[in-house]
């Protein structure tokens, strides 16, 4: 059996198509997501993340998404999962399921709430690397959804625990915040668009991108072609998005786009005012 495959170029930060005012996820959504992506040039996904509402998500709900994933991909499309959770058991049991049911990597944030010191951070990060290997393991750096930034120590005190530790995805601004964790031998994905020109010229090896899942065409051109329109219709959005829900902003942005797709999304989040769908369906 060949090696695991590290992840490549554009990867969408998928949402999570729900149904029933968010309180049950629709599975029959998600291929025709997935066909959307990928005819629109992207590489793969990451389930279950920021843009996924995944810590909103049950652990059965977050398996029956990723497995719903997988079964929808065509060939050569990456499926990376973001396996983070508030406890380690929870994140371990998601990084164990992703490896089990054929998933290209996972990922994994810190976990919010409690500002965990170094042993802590190292102890949960190791923990799901080692549930998931040999697969490709990537640390999720955002410390506006974390509450706290990983420090880099525990980054290069992983790489000696956790052999399958790959890279990370750091989605933090502005660039000064991401440039410590551009690491010699990690592969690095920018989560933040308006930096993804700025981090591959400093080292990062691609996206994993919320506005992707909407807009795929467009972050496919900024992370392949390195194209400064892309680049400068990714600035425009997230300006324009920051008024918005944003969660709720992309679903009718895909529903528009023709992707059959409802507009629920998983309390607290909340949904789109009249104006605000208009001004969404305007971007």
């Amino acid at each position: 059996m060949s090696a695991p495959q590290k992840l490549r170029g554009a990867i969408a930060a998928a949402v999570t198509p729900l149904a029933d005012g968010g309180a049950r996820v629709d599975l029959e959504a998600v291929g025709p997501l997935v066909a959307f992506l990928a005819a629109g040039g992207i590489d793969g996904v990451l389930t279950c993340g920021t843009t996924g509402e995944g810590v909103l998500l049950s652990v059965a709900e977050r398996r029956a998404v990723t497995e719903a994933f997988l079964a929808a991909r065509p060939e050569g499309f990456q499926v990376a999962v973001h396996a983070g959770a508030q406890t380690t058991a929870d994140t371990v049991a998601l990084a164990r399921h992703a490896a089990e049911a054929g998933a290209d990597a996972v990922a994994v944030i810190a976990p919010p709430y409690f500002p965990l010191d170094a042993e802590e951070l190292l102890a949960h990060f190791a923990a799901a690397a080692e549930a998931c290997a040999p697969l490709p393991f990537y640390v999720y750096e955002f410390a506006g959804r974390s509450g706290y930034a990983i420090p880099v120590g525990v980054i290069e005190r992983l790489r000696e625990r956790a052999p399958n530790l790959a890279g990370m995805k750091v989605s933090d601004t502005p660039f000064e915040a991401v440039r410590p964790y551009l690491l010699e031998g990690l592969d690095v994905f920018i989560g933040s668009e308006p930096l993804v020109l700025e981090g591959m010229e400093h080292g990062a090896v691609g996206a994993v991108s919320g506005l992707a899942t909407a807009w795929p065409e467009v972050i496919a051109a900024l992370v392949h072609d390195w194209d400064p329109m892309a680049h400068a219709r990714v600035v425009d959005l997230r300006e324009r998005l920051a008024a918005l829900p944003f969660h709720a902003a992309l679903k009718a942005v895909l529903a528009a786009r023709g992707v059959p797709i409802g507009p629920d999304v998983r309390a607290p989040l909340r949904g789109l005012t009249p104006a605000e769908r208009e001004l969404a369906l305007a971007l």
